[in-house]
């Protein structure tokens, strides 16, 4: 039986967070597949300069656009101005993150605050406000969480404590918006080759998941039959080097 596949030309997605690492690369493959981002970073330079960048491959258009997730006014003005220009929402990737890592008597109350603000009340500012559009087109959220959502280690009480509560925060909502079409999906990856908590890639990463092997799980939950929702997606580098 052939499996009838969603047609995303032209569709509306807007990504948090997607100026450099997990962010761009989905923006990528989906740009590939036709449909048109929206692509956010806090600074509208670096905003700017990955949506041209972008722009280079062809399909879809990519914009972007200065937001501050922690602040629910910045996020509510980017949704507004996608409406406008779109006129609909049909997708969004919740990716803005950042990461501190210390001992709990070295982790400052700025680095716990910041934690939390991005990685955890910053999702729940961007659902809140795309949540209307999102019912209107029967869209998609999918989070980017982190084995870290699970999976406890030391020196992250604030990551940590962000991703957990994220994936409990994401499998939450998936019931509560189920009924009205929308779908929800939580992507937590392993070791990742991207600018995360300052590190610059290199060929040393070779081994670790790409960004665009993120993208392309993104875009396989989003030509998923409807009938079907894949609710929590953990993935890990398949060759770790050895310890």
């Amino acid at each position: 039986m052939m499996i009838e596949m969603a047609d995303l030309k032209d569709k509306v997605v807007l990504i948090t967070g997607a100026n450099k690492g997990i962010g761009l690369g989905i923006a990528e493959v989906l740009i590939r597949q036709g449909m048109n981002v929206v692509l956010t970073s806090r600074t509208q330079q670096k905003a700017d300069a990955a949506a041209e960048e972008l722009n280079r491959l062809g399909g879809g258009q990519a914009i972007g656009v200065e937001c501050e997730v922690s602040d629910y006014d910045s996020v509510e003005r980017v949704v507004k101005s996608t409406l406008q220009k779109h006129g609909r929402l049909d997708a969004l990737v919740a990716n803005a993150g950042v990461g501190h890592f210390a001992p709990i008597e070295d982790m400052t109350h700025e680095q716990w605050h910041e934690t939390i603000n991005t990685n955890l009340t910053g999702v729940f500012n961007t659902v809140k406000a795309c949540v209307e559009p999102l019912k209107e087109s029967k869209g998609y959220i999918i989070t980017i969480s982190s084995l870290a959502g699970t999976n406890f280690f030391p020196t992250a009480s604030a990551y940590n404590a962000s991703k957990f509560g994220l994936t409990g925060f994401s499998q939450s909502i998936m019931l509560d918006l189920r009924k009205y079409g929308v779908k929800v999906s939580t992507i937590m990856p392993g070791s990742v080759t991207s600018h995360f908590n300052g590190h610059t890639p290199s060929e040393k990463d070779a081994w670790k998941i790409q960004p665009e092997d993120i993208g392309q799980i993104v875009l396989d939950l989003l030509e998923m039959h409807p009938r079907t929702l894949p609710s929590k997606v953990e993935v890990r580098p398949s060759q770790p080097p050895s310890a």
